[in-house]
């Protein structure tokens, strides 16, 4: 496939695709800019290689999309340059961000649509590869009469136990989001069903007895997480991925301790998840 100079190459069978042919610093024209809204819809996630953005250039290609997201708990952001989220682990980190399988801030009211990371500092030892999972294929490979059960489901993410004093800050005060969503969703552009529930914020599903809502969690994370709905995306500086939050979970290996790590995410402001019967 390819679009004014713009050409895709699917990356898995399940996931992903590269990019190339594109410079997302520069001038993106209209043109390109479709062939990588197609691709991104079409593969779930899309990566590119050696590229070159200022904060300001991130930002810019990140709002071609839509309006730009502020993270609810993090404080570590690029001066003045508050939509620039840090991603950062070094020999002093107690944990890294990502390494629990999960779709970014899924306990706001609205999810993010997606996340750009913009890879700078790779660690020396070839570590820090990101995992991403289709959500339509785990939904979609469910057996019929489970379908039928999660469907009109909801389930609560909660924001309070992954962020309460995980970045150093005095966050007494500070209320995390917590929210409902469907546990299948429904795409709003493409009009597929996702699943729609991760381990890093899916705390219940609503209308079930708590052990019920756990079995049947525990199932679905299992399901969801299956290699073959998966792809793996080994970073080098310059190195960017694009996921659609909607229809993918993903997770940050951290197999690279005490070596640094060091990238920007820039992510995209979502709308209420819904299911369309």
């Amino acid at each position: 496939m390819a679009r004014q100079s713009i050409e895709v190459r699917k990356l898995t069978p399940a996931i992903g695709a590269e990019i190339f042919g594109v410079d997302l610093g520069g001038e993106i024209s209209n043109s390109q800019f479709e062939a990588i809204h197609d691709a991104l819809l079409r593969h779930v996630v899309i990566f590119f290689r050696e590229q070159k953005m200022t904060p300001e250039q991130q930002k810019s290609f990140g709002r071609r999309f839509g309006k730009l997201h502020i993270h609810p708990a993090s404080p570590s952001v690029v001066d003045g340059h508050p939509e620039i989220l840090v991603i950062k682990a070094d020999a002093n980190s107690k944990r890294v961000a990502g390494e629990v399988w999960h779709s970014d801030v899924s306990c706001d009211p609205e999810p993010p649509m997606g996340s750009i990371l913009y890879m700078h500092q790779p660690p020396e030892n070839g570590g820090g590869d990101t995992m991403f999972a289709n959500m339509y294929m785990a939904y979609e490979t469910l057996s019929e009469p489970m379908k039928r059960l999660l469907d009109g489901l909801t389930a609560i993410h909660d924001g309070e136990h992954v962020y309460r004093g995980r970045y150093g800050v005095n966050d007494a005060k500070k209320t995390f989001p917590r929210s409902e969503h469907p546990v299948v969703r429904t795409h709003p552009e493409t009009g597929r069903k996702a699943l729609f529930v991760n381990r890093g914020f899916t705390t219940r599903i609503k209308e079930l007895k708590r052990n019920e809502s756990d079995a049947l969690l525990a199932m679905l994370y299992d399901h969801a997480e299956t290699p073959e709905y998966q792809c793996r995306f080994k970073w080098r500086p310059g190195s960017v991925a694009f996921w659609d939050n909607r229809a993918a979970m993903h997770h940050a290996m951290w197999d690279y301790f005490p070596q640094s790590r060091l990238a920007h995410r820039v992510t995209i402001c979502g709308d209420r998840p819904f299911h369309r019967a």
